[in-house]
């Protein structure tokens, strides 16, 4: 291919998966550059990785998903960089087709989970919700917001590594980021096969994880979308109760007072929340103005 290309793997105790995902990727694509960072495993995942012709760079300690892909989106040489799990779930044979995608322009491709890829009803059901709230807030079609498959050019994905989480929500947090900077987001259909080992997500954690990407979605793109329903929603309960208060009692009551009152508060939440989102996405580095002689006049 006319461009370099680095696949990154987080991997924290992957021992069972780790070897053949790795031969697979080389066979199919010998000419990529293939990173495994070792997420602080306790088994041979550093060790077979390697064995197998991966670029092994290892955490001391587990420092999380997302901070895995970080470290090897640092390490990568590769103009394009493939991020895809490191537990069986994605197919090597799918990544020349997410290249492909993305020669035709695009900034970043998503290998889109299609029906029958293996995954609880519950997380389904979640996955179908962020990608309908997503598509609200980004006002664009969103096939799947949380999957961990998908093939990016190094320089764009770089410029948002001090915005990604150290845990799972890393796929949330750049799709949106994308958005946000007006880059080409596409989807390609894949499927996703069962995971070989035990998945380290949980029941509990998955719940709090799932409320958090939630405020997540909206903070990261237009928190106003988010705010201003609920303001809006508080405002016209308040209204609602005055009314049926004044027709019973005559009267207007704390708990409508309380109503409106937080309906502001929520608005303006979300006010100073679109400033701040949009100070996050300023340059890092602006080029100064040339100062003429007469400013110092």
């Amino acid at each position: 291919m006319s461009v370099e290309l680095s696949i990154v793997l987080p991997a924290k105790n992957e021992a069972h998966a780790i070897g053949q995902v790795v031969k697979r990727i080389l066979d199919l694509t010998p000419h990529a550059e293939v990173i495994v960072v070792n997420d602080g495993s306790n088994d041979k995942t550093a060790v077979l990785a390697e064995a197998a012709g991966a670029t092994v760079v290892s955490h001391p300690y587990s420092k999380g998903n997302g901070a895995a892909i970080k470290t090897g989106a640092r390490t990568a040489s590769g103009d394009i960089l493939v991020f895809m799990d490191a537990d069986g779930q994605h197919d090597p044979a799918d990544i020349p087709r997410l290249l492909a995608k993305l020669e035709q322009g695009y900034d970043i491709v998503v290998g889109a989970r299609q029906a029958g890829s293996q995954a609880s009803v519950g997380r389904g059901m979640a996955n179908g919700f962020y990608n309908r709230l997503a598509s609200y807030m980004a006002g664009q079609r969103v096939e799947d917001l949380t999957s961990g498959f998908r093939a990016v050019r190094a320089s764009k994905f770089r410029e948002f590594l001090y915005l990604l989480p150290n845990g799972f929500s890393y796929p949330t947090t750049s799709t949106m980021a994308f958005f946000r900077a007006g880059y080409s987001v596409a989807y390609e259909p894949i499927h996703a096969a069962k995971r070989l080992g035990k998945s380290h997500l949980h029941p509990l954690k998955d719940g709090v994880r799932f409320l958090l990407i939630i405020f997540k979605i909206g903070t990261l793109y237009s928190p106003l979308k988010l705010f201003a329903p609920l303001a809006l929603a508080l405002f016209l309960a308040g209204l609602s109760w005055y009314g049926y208060t004044f027709s019973t009692i005559n009267r207007f009551t704390n708990m409508s007072a309380l109503l409106m009152t937080g309906s502001s508060i929520v608005f303006m939440m979300g006010l100073i929340s679109e400033q701040i989102t949009a100070l996050m996405y300023r340059p890092q580095y602006e080029p100064l103005e040339p100062r003429h002689p007469q400013q110092d006049e």
